[in-house]
């Protein structure tokens, strides 16, 4: 085999390593580009989960809170009426009442507001933590991509493909804001 066919060799070697790298670089980027668009997705499900989650709570909290006001307002109402000795009688049943309440709970409903407001409050928490979670993860994806299409030498395959940089999460306004919470 003489300096010619050497030479062939090593230069086909040289453009077949050009390909495969050039291949393995295109397919790197475009897999970052769909984590990025994945990621993107990810915060339109947080944003979602966060509005119905949120939404669907205030409703519950808002029922049980009148149910509970027309409940005292009753009771209220109710021993306003009394005489003295009906609410030293009454007295005396509470307090049977709270010796017995292992035995009688089951007979009263329980008025739950503040386990509601303390479900409510977690439930916030979690859907915020959810939020953040999904906007880390599309920035740190988004982070990924944009090192991909600026360093040399990716940066010469991305210029090929037309790849340009993407921006970190920004919400439009309306998803940007909170839930409006009004009792």
């Amino acid at each position: 085999m003489g300096a010619l066919g050497i030479g062939l060799i090593v230069v086909l070697g040289i453009v077949f390593i050009l390909f495969i790298w050039y291949f393995s670089t295109f397919n790197g980027i475009r897999t970052s580009e769909l984590k990025v668009t994945e990621a993107l997705s990810g915060i339109d499900v947080a944003l979602t989960k966060r509005f119905d989650v949120l939404t669907k709570m205030l409703d519950t909290v808002k029922g049980y809170m009148s149910y509970e006001k027309q409940t005292l307002t009753d009771i209220v109402r109710l021993r306003s009426g009394m005489t003295m000795g009906e609410r030293i009688e009454a007295n005396k049943n509470m307090d049977n009442v709270r010796r017995d309440i292992n035995i009688l709970a089951e007979q009263y409903p329980e008025l739950r507001s503040s386990n509601n407001f303390v479900e409510l409050q977690r439930s916030i928490v979690d859907v915020e933590e959810h939020l953040q979670a999904a906007r880390r993860l599309y920035n740190s994806n988004v982070t990924d991509y944009n090192r991909r299409i600026i360093t040399f030498p990716s940066n010469i395959v991305a210029g090929m493909m037309g790849a340009t940089r993407k921006a970190y999460f920004e919400a439009d306004e309306a998803k940007r804001q909170d839930v409006k919470m009004t009792f």
